[in-house]
């Protein structure tokens, strides 16, 4: 008899805290608190007429982006890992945390040092590695010790880089976890920090209707907030874990849960809005759907409150998961609904993707627009409880016509499915890895757990656009820039192109964490250019501006990329705000 798979939610809002700046034992914003949204939650669905700022879309000049017919392609990166990625963070000494579950039995790679005893049994040790460090340069990698189980577990890195790893199950669903950038650093692990089980996020937890904020190293938490919002939109199998967590430019947190949504306010705890019902099925763990902030577009001079938006694609229907337990796999939603979250009456504006695809990654990209990539197109999340890969990712370009925004790209020949993961690379590429549909790790099934790792090349990389291609040639690399603070940037072009502003794009990446097809913590961030100025043949100068305040980009590391007319630069490693 086959178990049904769901687990917990309860990780996300923490993450975001964390880089927010909420999650000190003294809590001190870096921010200017301003005034919050009022009003009474709303549920009903209205037309998203309102006196705010328009839509993105009305944010962006028009497109002169260079056409390419490149459809992208693939490349092998590791042939093993080790182990097969559940989850995924991009670290800034550019390595690569990849950690599977602590209960899924051996892994391919020895643990060095001594043996981990394995819970609930009797003497029986495991000598195997449940996380490594991926170089994702040279592909070598690094065996970690983890000693409580990081299954269904969720993440971020803190503003000095470190990653901080909350929850999972059994002797793990309390822990928090600190892996500090350091060369050999490993895991350090306080089994009781939380109040509750965190099995997927800090934002509730398997029937855990309440969140928490991530302690100070070795201090355990006492209290957590009540929030009625799971509570309301769980089922038999649990259809919001995992809830979707995003910060708004207001400082209020978005969260969505099966097929509801509230803008959460975290330092009163007060719900300060409710939006309408997203329609078609529900979009959370076990039916995996996809979210992600659309690009924050910045100005020299910024209205009051800069307009936020919210992309959710794919999932299936409530009852998926529970016909997938007895073989029967549900086609997943074609769906995707966009909401202008920082908009008093906003509704949400639907939209299909060419394929159905359940338990996909959805990851922003320099150039500002996103990339669909992993998951089914049958079946729900769940050990066998999917079918039908989807091989094909996808482009979605957010400020384009809404028929012309989704491309389909080249496909991969590995199927990436329960338990895969994604991270945007800092040369542009998209490393892609995991794969488990079973208990423990199998290769003599249809859809054996996947050690490969790939690196997937986006349209961008088209080799034809390489004399196109903006080198960044500031001494850049973690230096660390104040909010509001005017700096400039010199990139090195081939050819010698006369430069409007708007041939010009400065982007900001807060890399994410990835499981479960979410993506905690990612942002990008299109910050103002003030001029654009020739300094010799093929050198250009750009005059830019930090974001304003923490609400917009939360302290920590990104990625800066520059991108020419929509062929983006390598991205270079820095610091705002921290």
């Amino acid at each position: 008899m086959k178990v049904l798979h769901v687990r917990s939610t309860s990780l996300i809002i923490l993450f975001l805290l964390i880089r927010f700046g909420l999650c000190k034992p003294v809590v001190s914003f870096p921010f200017g608190l301003g005034s919050l949204f009022g009003g009474d939650i709303r549920t009903s669905v209205d037309d998203g007429s309102g006196d705010e700022a328009g839509t993105l879309e009305e944010s962006y000049t028009q497109s002169n982006d260079i056409e390419t017919s490149y459809t992208g392609s693939w490349e092998l990166a590791a042939e093993n890992a080790g182990v097969s990625s559940m989850h995924i963070q991009l670290l800034p000494n550019n390595k690569a945390i990849m950690f599977d579950a602590a209960v899924f039995g051996e892994t391919k790679v020895r643990l060095p040092g001594t043996c981990r005893p394995v819970p609930y049994t009797k003497g029986l040790m495991d000598c195997t590695a449940h996380a490594v460090e991926f170089d994702i340069e040279t592909s070598e990698i690094r065996p970690l010790k983890i000693l409580t189980d990081t299954w269904c577990s969720s993440g971020g890195i803190a503003p000095d880089g470190t990653l901080i790893s909350t929850g999972g199950w059994d002797e793990g669903k309390k822990a928090v976890r600190y892996l500090k950038t350091c060369e050999n650093c490993d895991f350090q692990e306080y089994p009781l920090a939380l109040t509750r089980q965190r099995c997927f996020i800090l934002v509730g937890g398997r029937r855990m209707f309440n969140y928490e904020f991530v302690p100070k190293p070795g201090v355990n938490n006492v209290k957590n907030y009540d929030l009625p919002l799971l509570r309301e939109t769980t089922d038999l199998v649990e259809n919001n874990l995992y809830p979707f967590v995003h910060l708004s430019t207001d400082g209020n947190l978005f969260i969505l849960a099966n097929s509801r949504s509230i803008l959460l306010d975290p330092r009163t705890q007060r719900v300060v809005r409710e939006f309408p019902v997203l329609p078609d099925g529900a979009r959370n763990y076990p039916s995996s759907g996809m979210s992600a902030l659309l690009p924050i577009i910045l100005h020299m001079e910024n209205s009051d409150v800069i307009p936020t938006e919210v992309i959710v694609c794919g999932g299936s229907k409530p009852e998926a998961p529970q016909l997938a337990e007895k073989g029967n796999f549900m086609p997943a939603l074609t769906s995707c609904g966009r909401i202008q979250i920082t908009k008093p009456k906003a509704a949400w504006k639907m939209e299909n993707m060419p394929s159905p695809r359940v338990m996909g990654d959805m990851l922003n990209l320099p150039t500002g627009d996103l990339l669909i990539i992993n998951g089914a197109k049958k079946g729900a999340s769940g050990w066998e409880f999917a079918d039908d890969p989807n091989f094909n990712p996808v482009i979605y370009k957010p400020m384009k016509p809404k028929d012309e925004r989704f491309v389909e790209l080249q496909p991969t020949t590995i199927a990436r499915m329960y338990h895969s993961t994604s991270a945007l690379l800092p040369d542009g590429k998209v490393l892609v890895a995991g794969s488990n549909t079973n208990n423990v790790y199998k290769s003599d099934v249809k859809f054996p757990t996947e050690l490969r790792v790939e690196k997937f090349w986006p349209p961008y990389l088209d080799p034809m656009l390489d004399s196109k291609r903006p080198q960044i040639t500031s001494e850049l690399n973690n230096r660390k820039f104040l909010y509001g603070e005017e700096f400039t940037l010199r990139i090195r072009l081939l050819e010698l192109p006369t430069l409007a502003t708007n041939d010009i794009k400065v982007t900001i990446y807060a890399p994410p964490f990835t499981t479960h097809g979410y993506s905690m913590n990612q942002r990008l961030v299109v910050l103002a250019i003030k001029k654009v100025e020739p300094v010799f043949p093929g050198v250009y100068e750009i005059s830019t501006l930090s974001p304003p305040y923490g609400e917009v980009a939360p302290p920590g590391y990104y990625l800066v990329f520059v991108s020419y007319r929509g062929v983006p630069s390598k991205g270079v490693w820095i610091q705002i705000g921290a």
